[in-house]
């Protein structure tokens, strides 16, 4: 039973679309067959034709594009939605409307009632939701996620989480990149620009890893470069439910920096990190006993981040599997909808469901809301 897709955004001269059909493609469980790739509708039908895709389901727009393939007999599965933020919501909501299952990228959208009702809105026509925090899909990460459950270090104390870029160093948007301009516009960014384009990676992989709620959190969002009304650099103090503290660190003028997310973790009886520029790997550090380094592929991770491991030790994985690892649980799942199985039958283990859905979306949009309101008063703590 194949499984197709569509998508939004990602054509011609742009980026992450093609970074998500490049990841589909790994594991070849779902292929493309329809698009809205662009406003522009030659770069939709060029985008399309070097695709392989037939004119006719190259579409002008997305309300288009929703409604001609839910009256389709061979109708796509899901669409993945790559346009910039301001436009998530209202094509989420679409394609949920038609009774096709979403995978949007982050942040979900603006407002903790939008991701709210988006959420809704997929459980009841039985839809899957997924919104791509794609390090969650790294082996290394998923076994950090079960040592933490297993208590191997202990009740968590303390997390620092960072996640330092150089590339708005300088005003990049004046000199004609377009993937800063949007990103340091609010009209179409929102009401953040790093704290949401990689901020919320943070709170995500701290989420996903440990388990822990932030309980209150006090943040400081910078504008550094000269005339941006968006902040490049944030810095977050958080407490969580239980008592553990926290501190997290995004910033896009950190020069020397590109995509370092590194998370540390630090309990009563040890400390785990884990830094996405070398994401085969994991520092353990025990109370009383020498340091050591587990490897993906050579030593054993438990069952199911193992599961995610595509080659042997020695080769690294990256970002591409990483996301690929995200799109095979989401197919695996849909395969299962569409096979006739209701999404209230699914059993919370991590083999059918481990990917981000849309609760992880509004847990994303929530953070970004209080670190904003926080910011706004003076850097004061606000309770969640």
């Amino acid at each position: 039973m194949g499984i197709k897709y569509g998508m939004i955004g990602g054509g011609q001269g742009a980026f992450i679309g093609d970074v998500h059909r490049k990841s589909i493609a790994l594991d070849a469980f779902a292929e493309i067959a329809a698009g809205c790739f662009s406003r522009s509708v030659e770069n939709t039908l060029e985008t399309g034709k070097n695709l392989g895709i037939a004119a006719e389901r190259c579409y002008k727009t997305y309300e288009e594009m929703a409604q001609a393939e839910a009256k389709r007999s061979d109708k796509i599965d899901f669409v993945v939605i790559v346009t910039p933020n301001s436009t998530h919501y209202d094509i989420s909501r679409a394609f949920l409307n038609a009774g096709i299952h979403v995978v949007c990228d982050k942040p979900l959208v603006w407002e903790t009632e939008q991701a709210q009702e988006l959420a809704d809105l997929a459980q009841k026509n039985n839809l899957l939701f997924c919104v791509t925090y794609s390090y969650t899909g790294y082996p290394a990460v998923k076994h950090v996620r079960e040592m933490i459950r297993k208590g191997e270090i202990g009740k968590i104390r303390f997390v620092n989480a960072e996640y330092p870029q150089e590339w708005l160093a300088s005003p990049a948007e004046k000199s004609g990149n377009r993937q800063a301009q949007w990103r340091v516009d609010p009209e179409i960014s929102g009401k953040v620009n790093c704290l949401g384009d990689i901020g919320s990676h943070a709170e995500n992989m701290v989420s996903y890893m440990t388990g822990l709620r932030i309980k209150s959190l006090c943040a400081r969002l910078d504008k550094i470069v000269e005339g941006r009304v968006l902040d490049d650099n944030a810095s977050i103090m958080i407490e969580y439910e239980g008592g553990a503290k926290g501190l997290y660190w995004s910033s896009q003028i950190a020069i020397g920096y590109f995509n370092a997310l590194r998370v540390r973790i630090f309990g009563e009886k040890g400390t785990i990190q884990w830094a996405q520029e070398s994401p085969d790997c994991i520092d353990v550090f025990m109370s009383g006993q020498p340091g050591m380094r587990l490897s993906r592929g050579r030593d054993g991770f438990y069952q199911h981040a193992q599961s995610f491991s595509r080659i042997p030790a020695g080769h690294p994985e990256g970002y591409f599997e990483a996301l690929a690892n995200i799109y095979k649980t989401f197919t695996g799942a849909v395969a299962m909808l569409k096979a006739g199985r209701h999404i209230r039958e699914f059993t919370p283990v991590e083999a059918e469901f481990d990917f981000p859905d849309a609760k992880m979306g509004m847990d994303g949009v929530k953070f970004i809301n209080k670190c904003v309101e926080s910011s706004a008063a003076g850097s004061v703590w606000v309770n969640y």
